[in-house]
């Protein structure tokens, strides 16, 4: 069964009785995340054992001891996936299932017999086809693995192994494969697109195989999209036998980074912190207006720091949240749109970000600390505006917030108390950061020793802490809420869950260690809790145990290793899956084809070609896991957006493209027909699963702007900007997103009117870009004859960029027009500013070609080359500050405010008078 049919299913179980209870819940997540099966008994052990092993091997691999060469890693990291994908998950519930599971492998087996050339022997390639179409005939039931299954399984491992054993055979025979790499590749490739199929539903299954088709059929595509084709040979050694496909970045990423962040969280979860952060979240905000709805987006949000899967952040959050929700007043649809809107945006919040963020450090090429940089601002402000949504609904509906549990303090109080509070938190960072600083210097070869003892003091000393509260309970959502969780108690109980935490951003961002390595420091202090913390609150509580509570950290620890392996299957294999494809666009140039395919449908307009690119993102998503969708557009699209940005005059940093693809791919999540985070919310709620995807969808239209803003305004992603500069764009961004929330929700101070819309819109969109407006009241740039390139570049200001159209050619021969930034990094004459930039010029008759290149310069980094003509010259001049049109926003604003404020006053009069 798909996840979408499945989630259907459950769906419709929980229609008119409020929801599912929690082992139907567990299924769901099971069925759509860890594996659809439950075995019992030997072969219950086995599996469970074999998710154990990968997780220990994965700790082996990350570790400062485990040298591993990378390629035998990812072909164990492989092995594991696919073993534990065929078991875990039935062959087939559905009859469209069915159809795929037979007629791919067979379609597959007929196109690598008319690929295959030079005389290579293929009479025996629809066997193994035969083989896989047979097992998803038998069919699997869910609470035993057949016969056919386990040789399904153990011949796939051996495929994903093949590299692992005969690695250095292979290495000497690259680009000539013998008969036996050709047997293994193609059963390789079979398998893995059957564990597709049953692990993540038929989408990237027939995406893939679709590619594969366009590879050997090129000849016969058309024209636009046409190539010469490639052979069996060429397919078998780029996608199974090197790392240019299956094993290529994307499984690598997830064998290096992914499983162990995965991991992290699992762990994390397991000692309880997923229950402490809902809690929280429900001690601070649950007496406010909406204050479930509000606590749900905060506790999604801290849930998301640690998970990468939105059905299961929707799931853990929501059977809590979401039942508080409706009694505060939400419908079963708008508290299941709350929850989905605010647990798919877990995805985009570092530093796990469902495991794009490792992904664009390969594909971008930046350090990951700049990947959570850039990432970090979008996703604070889109929680923030999503907050603001859930107050504007409890405004329009008249709710009121969950009794506190005890009286508030005067709000003189509660604001020292929190100033305190920063003030403490603040002086404590500094004196950690310069200790820090102070101990490795000092103390090089034993700094690790003594930051190890340093921070489990400080552990044990917040267990002492928690020990004096009393334990956080799983609360039962369906008995009535009398009371909210006392705040201080309540964050006091779980502080210790903050300690791994503060592990994984220090050696991500102070120590700057890999992401791998900061993962691995981080889980192997999480162990260490996980043993510990049962056999220390008991002694602090003084009803110590020893014996049994060690036993049980072990269990807890056994069991969060297993999870954690489980929760990677989905991903092990989306990531190979996505190698294929990658590999497709490597081998053939397809890249290039689209390229010409999005101008001519796009017109060569850029907010058409963004545009195009959110719909194939928001298409393919609708089948595809998020971290395999943000691999297929980003390999396909995102290339294609820098270089027709380029052409219009619009250079795009690439992680800002990157970014706007990853964002569109979690919407997928959320849109009807298929967005499986909003079957999943639904199947809580009890409420309609479309009408939840609707509404969620309009809650999470502020996500949808902001890639559209952050690619016309790299100050949101934090691109060459200060620290002041940084705050200054963090307040006014916020402003303008809470107001664009306003206008979509209809409400601001006052249901609005359709003018009022119009304004809070035009205001949002002037403080998000006030350069648009102020570009049409003064020309940021002069343009001047090519001729006069030298006398423009020595006047213009050291620092700022000569922007030149150039004509030249692509990588076809063809004429290409393309804009070139010429950074004026000197002082000098023009003629000296240009060559320290790396150009030198001729003039040929009135038009300036360029003369040379310098090999490694930055006109070079820039795209320019040897005998290009420049079209156009723009000297960058004088402009009056952007900001000053925040001046008329500001005032339109206060207008707005003025009229929505009268407007309540006389609503207010005219009740007290009736």
């Amino acid at each position: 069964m798909t996840d979408q049919h499945q989630a259907a299913a459950v769906e419709a179980e929980a229609a008119g009785r409020g929801g599912l209870a929690q082992n139907e819940l567990d299924e769901l997540v099971a069925s759509s995340d860890t594996g659809g099966r439950s075995v019992e008994g030997p072969v219950g052990v086995l599996l469970l054992l074999t998710a154990l092993a990968w997780s220990l091997f994965q700790l082996y691999i990350a570790s400062p001891f485990g040298l591993f060469n990378d390629t035998l890693a990812r072909s164990i990291h492989l092995a594991f996936a696919l073993f534990l994908g065929i078991l875990a998950f039935p062959a087939a519930r559905t009859k469209f299932q069915m159809i795929l599971g037979i007629v791919v492998p067979l379609a597959l087996a007929a196109l690598f017999m008319i690929s295959a050339k030079d005389g290579v022997a293929v009479w025996w390639v629809p066997i193994p086809a035969i083989a896989i179409a047979a097992t998803v005939v038998l069919g699997s039931p869910k609470s035993s693995i057949p016969i056919w299954e386990w040789a399904l399984a153990i011949v796939g491992a051996l495929a994903a192994l093949y590299l692992f054993f005969f690695y250095r055979d292979i290495a000497s025979r690259v680009g000539a494969p013998i008969m036996q790499d050709y047997v293994v590749a193609v059963i390789g490739l079979m398998i893995l697109l059957e564990a597709t199929r049953r692990a993540l539903g038929p989408a990237l299954m027939i995406v893939a195989s679709v590619f594969l088709m366009y590879t050997v059929l090129g000849p016969q595509m058309p024209g636009i999209i046409a190539h010469k084709g490639n052979s069996l040979s060429e397919i078998v050694n780029h996608q199974w036998i090197t790392t240019e496909g299956v094993f290529g970045i994307a499984l690598g990423v997830s064998t290096s980074f992914v499983f162990l962040f995965v991991l992290f969280g699992s762990l994390l979860d397991r000692a309880g912190a997923g229950n402490y952060f809902i809690q929280v979240a429900f001690s601070l905000m649950g007496h406010m207006k909406g204050g479930p709805a509000k606590a749900a987006v905060v506790s999604s949000a801290m849930t998301g720091l640690i998970s990468g899967s939105s059905i299961a952040n929707v799931v853990t959050t929501g059977t809590f949240t979401i039942p508080l929700m409706k009694k505060v007043g939400f419908s079963s649809e708008k508290a299941g749109a709350v929850e989905v809107a605010s647990s798919v945006n877990g995805q985009i919040m570092p530093p796990v970000m469902g495991a794009a963020a490792f992904l664009m450090v390969e594909y971008v090429g930046i350090p990951y600390p700049e990947v959570v940089k850039h990432a970090f601002l979008p996703a604070t402000i889109s929680y923030i505006a999503l907050v603001y949504i859930v107050h504007l609904e409890a405004l329009k509906a008249g709710m009121v917030g969950l009794p506190r549990a005890v009286a508030p303090k005067p709000w003189v109080a509660r604001l020292m108390g929190t100033a305190f509070i920063i003030a403490a938190i603040c002086a404590l960072s500094l004196a950690v950061y310069y200790l820090m600083g102070w101990i490795r210097p000092a103390f090089p070869q034993s700094a690790g020793y003594i930051i190890f003892v340093f921070l489990t003091a400080i552990y044990v000393g917040l267990l002492y802490v928690a020990s004096r509260e009393e334990p956080l309970k799983l609360d039962d959502p369906n008995e009535p809420v009398t009371r909210l969780p006392v705040p201080g108690p309540t964050v006091r109980s779980g502080l210790h869950f903050i300690l791994p935490i503060v592990v994984l951003v220090w050696a991500l961002m102070v120590d700057r260690l890999s992401p791998g390595l900061s993962a691995f420091w981080a889980t192997a202090y999480m162990i260490f809790i996980l043993l510990t913390q049962r056999p220390l609150m008991a002694m602090f509580r003084g009803e110590s145990q020893f014996s049994s509570d060690m036993k049980k950290g072990v269990l807890d620890l056994i069991d969060g290793l297993v999870t954690g392996a489980r929760n990677m299957i989905g991903i092990g294999i989306a990531t190979a899956t996505a190698g294929i494809i990658v590999g497709v666009v490597s081998q053939t140039g397809v890249g290039a084809a689209l390229a010409d395919v999005v101008e001519v449908l796009s017109g060569g307009h850029m907010l058409a070609i963004l545009a195009l690119t959110a719909v194939l993102s928001l298409i393919l998503g609708m089948g595809l896991p998020t971290t395999a969708n943000y691999i297929v557009v980003s390999a396909l699209l995102a290339p294609v957006i820098v270089m027709l940005g380029q052409q219009n005059g619009l250079i795009v940093p690439l992680i800002a493209v990157h970014l706007f693809v990853f964002y569109f791919g979690i919407m997928a999540d959320v849109t009807p027909p298929v967005g499986l985070a909003s079957f999943a919310a639904a199947a809580v709620s009890g409420g309609d699963p479309i009408k939840t995807g609707v509404v969620a969808f309009f809650y999470s239209l502020r996500t949808a702007a902001l890639p559209f803003l952050f690619i016309y305004n790299t100050e949101l992603l934090l691109i060459d900007v200060t620290w002041a500069q940084g705050i200054f764009v963090f307040v006014v961004a916020t402003i303008a997103m809470l107001l664009f929330a306003a206008a979509t929700q209809g409400w601001f101070l006052a249901k609005n009117r359709i003018y009022e819309s119009i304004a809070l819109l035009l205001i949002a969109f002037t403080l998000f870009r006030p350069g648009f407006w102020m570009d049409m009241v003064s020309a940021p740039y002069l343009e001047v004859d090519p001729i006069e390139i030298s006398e423009a570049a020595g006047l213009t200001p050291l620092g700022d960029e000569l922007r030149l159209r150039v004509m030249g050619r692509d990588s076809f021969g063809d004429p290409l027009e393309f804009v070139a930034l010429v950074p004026i990094i000197t002082d000098g004459t023009g003629e000296e500013r240009l060559q320290a930039a790396g150009l030198t010029f001729r003039d040929d008759g009135g038009k300036m070609i360029i003369d040379n290149v310098a090999f490694g310069s930055v006109a070079a980094e820039g795209g320019l080359d040897w005998d290009q003509e420049v079209l156009r010259v723009l000297k960058p001049q004088p402009q009056p500050s952007k900001y000053l049109m925040f001046i008329p926003a500001l005032l339109l604003l206060g207008a707005v405010v003025m009229m929505q404020r009268g407007r309540n006053a006389r609503d207010t009069r005219k009740r007290a008078a009736a």
